[in-house]
């Protein structure tokens, strides 16, 4: 995988999360990190999705629809998953 790649998938999984906590707001895992983080990992988590259940394998083609659409699906995913696991773990003020 190429630097040009890596960084695709980080920009790519930035939009995805911002995505996720546009559509879900509320108090989640910090700032442009954790955004970052949860992005990334949904995207990826997205397009295994996607390859394995729809048969509809995700291209490496950074404008391809279904690769966002897949990246902000799993990132929403994984975001209402920690908040099942995570959610009450914090103080709430």
């Amino acid at each position: 995988m190429s630097s040009t790649s890596i960084i695709s998938w980080i920009l790519l999984g930035l939009i995805a999360g911002v995505v996720a906590k546009v559509l879900l707001p509320g108090r989640d895992p910090g700032g442009l990190v954790g955004t970052t983080v949860i992005g990334v990992a949904g995207a990826f988590i997205g397009g295994w999705l996607s390859a394995e259940f729809l048969d509809r394998p995700i291209t490496t083609d950074f404008y391809d629809p279904a690769l966002w659409v897949a990246a902000v699906a799993g990132s929403v995913i994984l975001l209402i998953g920690y908040r099942l696991l995570f959610g009450h773990s914090r103080a709430r003020h």
